[in-house]
């Protein structure tokens, strides 16, 4: 399966919106890790959901899909991103982004997140097996809505804004 990178990969603007977004996804999954290795019940999980309800919006702007940025565009350029939406199936693009969706989107790695919660409970290697889970399963959950963001992006021929910033 293609990263987000290659997916992008013949086109500047989709692979820049990619680099840009996966900085801000490094840091995010970083500060994930470390509290998951934190053995304090639920603390991961109210992390993880504020990471991904601040990540998400994040990642669509780069890509030009915040329900603000979308509103700028013609009706049919819309109607196009909406229908693009609708085909990749994706529940976290063109919408603003609540904790009950952030869950939704968690519950396709929930085993992983699972794993994280027992393991945190193993003094020393356990807290090292969950703040590694913790930081694959952001980093996943990141890297699969870029390639969302990217497949909408192309199958609506959507211009992605040069943002030219680093966060």
């Amino acid at each position: 399966m293609p990263t987000a990178l290659q997916m992008a990969a013949n086109d500047a603007a989709l692979s820049a919106a990619v680099t840009r977004s996966r900085k801000m996804l490094h840091k995010r999954a970083v500060v994930a890790a470390a509290a998951s290795a934190v053995p304090v019940p639920g603390l991961d999980w109210a992390v993880d959901a504020a990471m991904l309800s601040r990540l998400i919006p994040e990642i669509n702007r780069e890509f030009g899909l915040t329900p603000q940025q979308l509103d700028q565009l013609d009706p049919d350029k819309r109607d196009q991103v909406q229908k693009a939406v609708t085909i990749v199936g994706s529940v976290l693009i063109g919408k603003l982004i609540s904790r009950e969706l952030v869950i939704k989107a968690a519950t396709k790695i929930g085993m992983r997140l699972t794993t994280k919660q027992l393991a945190k409970y193993v003094p020393f290697a356990g807290q090292i097996v969950a703040a590694t889970v913790g930081y694959a399963a952001i980093r996943y959950l990141g890297e699969e809505h870029m390639k969302d963001c990217i497949r909408v992006a192309q199958q609506a021929q959507l211009e992605v804004p040069l943002l030219g910033h680093s966060g």
